[in-house]
């Protein structure tokens, strides 16, 4: 390995950039992913940072279920993006459908589309739930927190 590619993947398991990706949900844990970087919660300190493009991504951050008109710009961003790359999957409709489960236009979880790596249940997660789930996954990885 050279050592451009070193420092590019320490910058990466230091400073992972994250995509918030809503498939379809109802925007309640849509407010906690966002609230996980407010001050408050700062999920920052962790080195994290909310990029507007899959292709500058390492971690994409999904909630809702999936429907059938979201599957295809799901996996196109999925693809878009750098390897390499992480899913979580934010809240129960992310995991399996949720509520949403069995409708004609829900195919179901995020898993049912795209591989995830992590998975954070609730209705809607809390932002402490997200922030521990991201700690781990990055712990997994190879980062600091």
């Amino acid at each position: 390995m050279s050592p451009v590619q070193r420092i590019a993947r320490w910058a990466r398991r230091k400073s992972p950039w994250i995509l918030h990706f809503n498939t379809g949900a109802c925007n309640a844990c849509d407010i906690e992913i966002i609230a996980t970087l407010t001050p408050r919660f700062d999920l920052e300190r962790f080195g994290v940072q909310l990029k507007g493009t899959p292709r500058h991504a390492d971690i994409l951050v999904c909630s809702g279920p999936v429907t059938l008109q979201i599957r295809d710009r799901l996996l196109r961003i999925y693809q878009q993006m750098p390897e390499p790359k992480l899913v979580v999957a934010v809240g129960s409709c992310a995991t399996s459908g949720g509520v949403f489960h069995g409708l004609y236009n829900v195919e179901g979880g995020i898993d049912q589309v795209i591989p995830v790596d992590a998975y954070i249940p609730g209705c809607p997660a809390s932002p402490k739930a997200i922030i521990d789930g991201v700690a781990k996954l990055l712990a997994a990885w190879g980062g600091a927190p």
